[in-house]
């Protein structure tokens, strides 16, 4: 008790000492630091702030003049008609986003742990040839992918998508869990090893069960991006209205027609931001742990 009390006095007197030492000259620097800090977070809220409050002006109310003002009266008339549209599109997103992401999750998890435990001829060139999968951009498998889609009967399937995003999922997914799992001891598996423990028997019983922070890591991460993902959903599904995602079904309702009603487009796009919203929300701090576990350290 008296270590800490101690420990306590010293460190006040240090930041006493620190703050006398910091003059005007670095008091004026802190506070233009804070106005920074304060000024970028509001640009960063700026754009979720237009879309709630004009999420709340009806579905003719909003205009350009009108846009930053709060409004005057509670209106609620363009969630329902902006859910409708986005109602069955946005199922039909969550379902592919699960699929996609937990099973890009697991392959992720075999390839990182064999690549980092299982050592073999050949695995730093297998793990930079996952590597370089990560910078291979989008648009220069397009075509082969639809090709191959089409002879696999997946062409008019939902399960299209859930293919283009395990595929492209799977590198990012092997890096994180190749780095997570090269922190954990090797003497852990030479002692399983040694027992005659299997390698799947190792994995399922020691490897698996500490790969929680990982896998809320890359689960986060694969769900933001495939809910987010307008390039594969509007190539690979051709604008197919019962193929539309959230992100296609948003983008025909905010260009679709001559008028323009930003109230139902605003509101939209609100309702298509709260799924990522709430996993962060409720998660990140899952996601942090993953983090500062060392899950992305190399």
């Amino acid at each position: 008790m008296s270590s800490s009390i101690a420990d306590r006095v010293i460190t006040n007197k240090d930041i006493s000492r620190n703050r006398r030492k910091l003059g005007f000259k670095g008091t004026a620097w802190l506070i233009a630091r804070y106005i920074g800090l304060i000024f970028l977070f509001g640009f960063a809220v700026l754009p979720i702030y237009v879309m709630v409050i004009n999420s709340f002006k009806g579905i003719t109310g909003v205009n350009q003049m009108n846009a930053f003002n709060i409004p005057t009266k509670l209106n609620f008339e363009a969630w329902p008609a902006a859910w409708a549209v986005l109602q069955v599109p946005m199922l039909r997103t969550l379902v592919f986003v699960l699929q996609s992401s937990i099973i890009s999750a697991i392959l992720g998890s075999i390839n990182g742990y064999v690549i980092a435990k299982w050592r073999f001829k050949g695995s730093k060139l297998v793990f930079t040839l996952f590597l370089f999968g990560m910078f291979i951009p989008y648009q220069a498998i397009m075509i082969p992918l639809v090709q191959f889609n089409n002879r696999m009967g997946l062409g008019g399937s939902i399960y299209t998508l859930v293919l283009a995003h395990v595929v492209y999922g799977i590198p990012i997914c092997t890096l994180i869990f190749r780095n997570y799992y090269a922190a954990i001891p090797d003497e852990i598996i030479e002692a399983a090893r040694v027992d005659g423990a299997s390698m799947v028997y190792i994995y399922r019983t020691i490897i698996l069960p500490l790969s929680i922070p990982c896998f809320v890591v890359v689960l986060i991460w694969q769900f933001t991006s495939a809910w987010n993902d307008f390039l594969f959903a509007i190539f690979l599904t051709g604008g197919a209205p019962n193929l539309a995602v959230a992100t296609t079904a948003l983008n025909f309702l905010t260009g679709s027609g001559n008028q323009i009603y930003y109230g139902t487009n605003m509101t939209a796009s609100l309702i298509v931001s709260i799924p990522t919203l709430l996993v962060y929300m409720f998660l990140g701090r899952y996601f942090l742990r993953g983090l500062l576990s060392g899950s992305l350290k190399g």
